[in-house]
């Protein structure tokens, strides 16, 4: 059974950080697109940050770029997303998700990807 399941959120200040980490299992994923996406309170999901198969290419949503960077190890099948200076607006449930496009337009659109985690709750107070 294939899964991918979120950990590390939780409430923080405006101002702190979080590293959220999605663990996948039943097979490997070392050949993805990986991405995080988020659903804030009352909004439809949105791209947050997505990584090639080799971790040598990225893409951020303007509202993340210079606060969160996504990583991958395929050797533990796992990827993450540190987020730092976190504000009130970022708080949502994130989701991971595989694929299996890449490119600047595909790799935001949630339609593109395969695997979904069952989401983690990140709430940041002002």
């Amino acid at each position: 059974q294939v899964q991918l399941v979120e950990s590390g959120g939780g409430l923080v200040q405006a101002g702190g950080s979080l590293r959220l980490s999605c663990a996948a299992s039943g097979r490997t994923f070392s050949s993805d697109t990986m991405g995080w996406f988020r659903r804030p309170p009352g909004k439809e999901r949105e791209f947050v940050a997505a990584i090639s198969w080799s971790g040598g290419s990225t893409y951020y949503a303007d509202s993340v770029k210079g606060r969160f960077t996504i990583s991958r190890d395929n050797a533990k099948n796992t990827v993450y997303l540190q987020m730092n200076n976190l504000k009130p607006e970022d708080t949502a449930v994130y989701y991971c998700a595989a694929g299996s496009s890449w490119g600047n337009r595909s790799s935001r659109n949630s339609r593109n990807y395969d695997y979904w985690g069952q989401g983690t709750q990140v709430t940041v107070s002002s």
